[in-house]
């Protein structure tokens, strides 16, 4: 099997999946948008550097830019039906819902491991990473590293946001990506937890 031609389909399709144009992506790994174009069609394999990169900002092992030997199947589990639990806000935090609003068919092999669940973004302050209206894949979890968007009750579990994770000392700091709107400081007066870790998002046109 063609390596570049089977790395391409995988990148475009994680890039589609994720409503991005190859512009889009291009400036997510700091590189040219014909860079993207080649590697896509098959005619430029990309270099591990690149691929890592590619793992990073797609939230994928780097594992699915390279075939499966001949003598290796990959597990097909199917569709998996993945609950909505209302939205979560990406501007002020609005008053979270945990009645789950709906159900996303979700490829299962996409699927990371763990308890999984969607949030509908709501607001501008997470974009150009996370479009507002676009469905957050989050992964249950209580702790993320430094740098990473995860969901966070805030407001003694009240109200939602989806920040990204910064600590400074003993302060926890959940900062926008845009740029536009302020931190939210945790403290005392005003708490919050980690529900869990955002994977990857979903758009609808």
């Amino acid at each position: 099997m063609d390596l570049a031609k089977y790395a391409g389909t995988k990148i475009k399709y994680f890039r589609e999946q994720r409503n991005w144009t190859q512009t889009d992506l291009a400036k997510q790994l700091g590189i040219g948008k014909s860079a993207i174009a080649n590697y896509e069609a098959g005619t430029r394999q990309p270099k591990q550097d690149v691929l890592f990169s590619l793992s990073k900002v797609f939230h994928v092992s780097i594992n699915e830019f390279f075939p499966y030997p001949d003598n290796v199947k990959p597990i097909t589990t199917g569709i998996r039906r993945i609950p909505v639990l209302g939205a979560i806000a990406c501007g002020d935090p609005i008053t979270a819902d945990e009645n789950i609003e709906g159900y996303r068919e979700t490829i299962a092999d996409l699927l990371p491991s763990g308890t999984v669940f969607y949030l509908k973004a709501k607001g501008q302050s997470m974009e150009p990473t996370i479009p507002n209206g676009s469905y957050v894949l989050i992964r249950e979890q209580p702790t993320v590293e430094d740098g990473e968007i995860a969901a966070v009750l805030v407001d003694n579990d009240n109200e939602a946001t989806l920040k990204r994770i910064k600590h400074q000392g003993d302060i926890v700091m959940l900062m926008p990506d845009n740029h536009e709107y302020d931190p939210i400081i945790l403290s005392d007066d005003y708490t919050g937890r980690i529900i869990g870790k955002a994977m990857r998002f979903v758009a609808d046109l």
